[in-house]
């Protein structure tokens, strides 16, 4: 899936699937192409990953046909445009609270190279572009734009937010989202269900894409996906390393019968620390 591929199939709400990917291991992208993938999600604003390796992850994964979707640090349209130089098929903005920051994104994501006092007037409804100048930045619009629902303010504004026509789409970000309401990491907590039921319901009635990053409970995904989700990242390469090294050590130390001394650490049933 390239990035006119993906942004096609926001825009359709069809069924995709991606992870995150921390590793930069040189062979990491063979393992991943035999997942069944659509994309891949790349996280700037929680991990060290510079501009550099950045662009070397993005431009990796697309060439396998895995399209890169990178989060940027902030809702910055200079860090959206910077990303997108240098290989991304979208990116995913953090913790989105008003229609102001959906449409300074829209004009860095779908109108480059147009910035400045013409850009602004443009997403204001302001001024016009010409003919020619409109044909070639849609040419050149097949970039994916997608905000993270993270705040009850958030929630509070999804029909602003997704009336903003240049927007493809929306993902939770469960575990932010889960402490401004409230309720750390109670995924299975009625208002934490309700608020993601409202983001699928919204989205669908706005034609755009709805999704989550998770890594908790499958049932609870496959809950989402019944209900119209239709954009799922699903954990972490970083995650079902740790969570699969610690159950076949647990299961090793159990079948072995060796002593409790032996089983220790993570092994011993500590809960894994890790939300990305």
């Amino acid at each position: 899936m390239n990035a006119i591929e993906l942004t096609t199939a926001l825009r359709e709400r069809r069924q995709i699937f991606g992870t995150l990917i921390v590793s930069q291991a040189t062979r990491w992208p063979k393992a991943v192409s035999q997942l069944g993938l659509d994309f891949v999600f790349i996280d700037t604003e929680h991990t060290s990953i510079d501009r550099h390796e950045l662009s070397c992850m993005c431009n990796t994964y697309e060439g396998i046909g895995l399209a890169p979707i990178v989060r940027i640090s902030e809702p910055d349209a200079y860090e959206a445009c910077r990303v997108l130089d240098g290989g991304a098929a979208g990116i995913i903005a953090p913790y989105v609270e008003s229609v102001e920051e959906v449409r300074t994104l829209a004009g860095a994501v779908k109108y480059k190279p147009l910035k400045g006092e013409k850009l602004t007037r443009l997403l204001n409804g302001e001024d016009t572009i010409s003919p020619a100048s409109r044909a070639y930045l849609e040419s050149k619009s097949s970039h994916a734009l997608i905000v993270n629902i993270e705040s009850e303010p958030a929630i509070s504004r999804l029909d602003e937010i997704l009336s903003v026509a240049e927007l493809d789409g929306v993902v939770i970000g469960p575990h932010d989202l889960s402490i401004n309401l409230g309720i750390p990491e109670d995924y299975g907590n009625p208002l934490f269900k309700q608020a993601v039921t409202k983001v699928i319901e919204k989205s669908k009635q706005y034609g755009k894409s709805a999704g989550i990053h998770f890594w908790g409970d499958i049932d609870l995904e496959i809950d989402w996906i019944k209900e119209g989700m239709n954009l799922i990242i699903h954990s972490s390469d970083l995650r079902s390393f740790a969570a699969s090294i610690q159950s076949d050590l647990k299961r090793i130390h159990q079948k072995a019968q060796l002593s409790e001394s032996a089983a220790s650490g993570a092994i011993g049933g500590q809960k894994l620390d890790i939300n990305i």
